[in-house]
């Protein structure tokens, strides 16, 4: 999870620093509203990237008395804090930003600056949106792209993706309505291009903290790797009736199993306790990623 993550959020980073410094130069010499809204733009993408990688060195940090399962959903917390910035700040302050210049509209300056900046970030964010979407499909495998972000347990691929799509559209956004402004000479049309970001970046965090928030909650593990784990406890000869399996991610590396167990009325101490710990080891071998496993000796549940 850490290598392919940090890639991706470290070439986010360096690509909106760069481009946030030029975009807000080219909003300062043309006054383009709408030039100002991807500057703020880029500006809280980079800010979202520096949380991102905070989110996943804690989430590194080990197990104590305090957090005996770790920190692993220290990169859910802050990815759910990055859809709320992407909301309050981005979309909040461009929505502003456009209303305010379609209602005092001024005049605008030497448009040429921000098309080079413009087809520059294009270029940029292109490369930084082009390894994302790399990164995710390596990491989507098989399933397709709504039902990865879905199932998927680490938001770092997919809150990436999601910002650099949300900055390619809102490029090519601002770039219509700077030129429509030029031409026509009328600069509501890029300030109604500032809205249009805003709510191009609402849209993205209202997703992004729909999918977050349930691996904050906390969301069991995928379907076959529960099933699986059934079908090695159901096969177990001291096993007379497997009456739960229970799994939440404690992370996207980490798995908690706990498992009910209805056992043979005749097993001796010696014999569950090894029955136990073969259906532990197993379980960790198939699944590395799952690090604790509770079982529980049940009589059996019926529905």
């Amino acid at each position: 999870m850490s290598a392919s993550s940090r890639k991706v959020i470290i070439a986010a980073l360096l690509g909106n620093a760069a481009i946030a410094v030029t975009k807000f130069i080219a909003a300062g010499v043309s006054g383009s509203s709408a030039m100002l809204s991807e500057g703020i733009h880029s500006l809280v993408d980079t800010g979202n990237q520096v949380l991102l990688l905070h989110g996943l060195k804690q989430s590194r940090k080990p197990a104590g008395p305090r957090f005996p399962f770790g920190h692993g959903k220290e990169i859910y917390f802050w990815s759910f804090v990055v859809a709320i910035l992407i909301f309050a700040l981005g979309a909040g302050v461009s929505i502003y930003e456009g209303v305010h210049h379609i209602l005092n509209p001024g005049p605008l300056g030497d448009p040429t600056i921000s098309y080079i900046v413009l087809v520059l970030a294009m270029v940029f964010e292109g490369f930084a949106w082009y390894f994302a979407l790399t990164e995710f499909r390596r990491a989507k495998g098989g399933l397709g792209y709504i039902e990865a972000v879905q199932r998927g347990k680490d938001p770092t691929m997919f809150v990436v993706l999601f910002e650099d799509s949300a900055a390619m559209l809102g490029l090519l956004v601002a770039l219509v309505g700077i030129s429509l402004s030029h031409y026509t000479g009328n600069p509501v049309f890029d300030g109604t291009a500032s809205v249009i970001i805003g709510l191009v970046l609402a849209g993205t965090a209202i997703w992004l903290a729909w999918e977050t928030k349930s691996l904050l909650i906390g969301e069991s593990a995928a379907p076959e790797v529960v099933g699986r784990i059934q079908e090695l406890a159901a096969a177990m000869p001291e096993v007379d009736h497997v009456n739960e399996v229970l799994t939440m991610h404690m992370g996207p590396e980490f798995i908690l199993v706990n498992v009910s167990l209805d056992f043979r009325d005749e097993l001796e101490a010696g014999d569950m306790e090894t029955a136990n710990a073969w259906l532990d080891a197993s379980i960790k071998k198939e699944f590395s990623i799952v690090k604790r496993v509770f079982i529980e000796a049940e009589a059996r549940r019926h529905a």
